[in-house]
């Protein structure tokens, strides 16, 4: 399966206006309360970051865990400087260095930890490469990358959504989407994961555009 095999994202990875289109009208006919807020946000302008290199995209993301944007994009820079370039270091050669040298980059224990597992599972197979995992369903996917130490299955979801352009993920323990439902459905009482995910099989085969308007009703006075 190709990451654009979905069909809302061209090549470019820009949404498709028919394949919009159709899916926004079947979210319409399958849940009548989540419609007015469907025609409130406007259209959907989600646009893909095209995913080259999943071990690079994944060693981004454990970076970036729990602190801003621009510590992240930091500490990034001083890992890849460290090794004498702008790009991520290869698994072999992150693993040659020492635990010392990286967390002198900026880097806490537990975030060389996972780095290290990363490149080792890199190496081993269980994270594919960009050919391989085009081929994978979205729960293969979460499966094999949440093996990685330090890798949740919202940072696996939001590589779907974001990166890969999957149409059906539905990631129902990200407060967002939970504050957004809330908006929509429950008077603003945010509700459990499990309730947001259980009315989400309504919304099937394009849980990824829902999820994506109760993000932006949010924004909406």
């Amino acid at each position: 399966m190709s990451p654009l095999d979905d069909g809302l994202f061209d090549s470019d990875g820009k949404p498709r206006a028919r394949e919009v289109n159709r899916a926004l009208k079947a979210l319409r006919v399958a849940d009548p309360e989540l419609a007015p807020w469907l025609k409130r946000a406007g259209p959907f302008r989600l646009e893909l970051s095209m995913l080259h290199n999943p071990y690079r995209a994944l060693a981004r993301a454990v970076v970036g865990q729990q602190i801003s944007g621009k510590a992240a994009t930091a500490i990034f820079g001083r890992v890849c400087a460290h090794f004498g370039g702008k790009t991520f270091p290869a698994p072999r050669v992150l693993l040659a260095e020492t635990e010392e040298a990286l967390r002198g980059c900026g880097l806490s224990r537990m975030k060389v930890l996972s780095l290290q597992d990363l490149a080792q599972k890199s190496l081993e197979g269980t994270v594919p490469t960009l050919s391989a995992l085009r081929k994978l369903s979205d729960d293969a996917i979460v499966e094999r990358l949440t093996a990685v130490r330090g890798i949740g299955t919202w940072t696996v979801q939001m590589m779907l959504m974001f990166r890969l352009g999957r149409a059906d993920v539905m990631p129902c323990t990200d407060y967002g989407v939970r504050k957004g439902y809330a908006r929509v459905f429950t008077r603003g009482v945010l509700p459990a994961p499990k309730a947001v995910e259980a009315r989400g099989e309504r919304w099937r085969p394009y849980r990824s555009i829902a999820s994506w308007y109760l993000w932006r009703v949010l924004e909406l006075p």
